[in-house]
């Protein structure tokens, strides 16, 4: 399995937006990544200097929300609802994104499940619960 470093994923958005400004084709990743890079413009000045990027610290005393965890996890939804995995997260999803009128936002949503999912993990040492996820992203789907 890929496991990329931070720097590695560092580089790999920082190289997204680089290419979309100069309209250079992206490789398929990328070319996933693209659109949340281009819908968070407010990160665009981290990922505009790669060596910046990659010294750069995002600590919760900051208040600052770390756009590559952020970016990653966009790419991660798109990436489980591509191959609807947990089985059944693609429908949650479009259901999540059809009632907030916005797939956008829905990812937001289900940011936070993801979220808990991990913490809960960390914190009991079991491997992450697909179905707690996926109970979560369809409770906040019939809201």
């Amino acid at each position: 399995m890929f496991q990329p470093s931070q720097h590695d994923v560092r580089r790999f958005f920082c190289e997204v937006l680089r290419k979309q400004r100069e309209r250079l084709p992206l490789v398929p990743m990328e070319a996933v990544a693209a659109p949340w890079v281009e819908a968070h413009p407010e990160y665009h000045g981290d990922l505009s200097d790669v060596d910046a990027a990659l010294a750069a610290s995002y600590t919760v005393e900051e208040g600052r929300t770390n756009p590559f965890l952020h970016l990653s996890m966009h790419l991660s939804i798109s990436e489980q609802v591509a191959i609807d995995q947990p089985t059944g997260i693609k429908q949650a999803f479009e259901l999540l994104a059809a009632r907030l009128n916005s797939a956008h936002e829905a990812q937001h949503q289900m940011m936070e499940c993801l979220g808990e999912m991990v913490w809960a993990s960390q914190r009991s040492g079991l491997p992450p619960d697909g179905q707690a996820y996926l109970e979560c992203v369809r409770r906040r789907a019939t809201r």
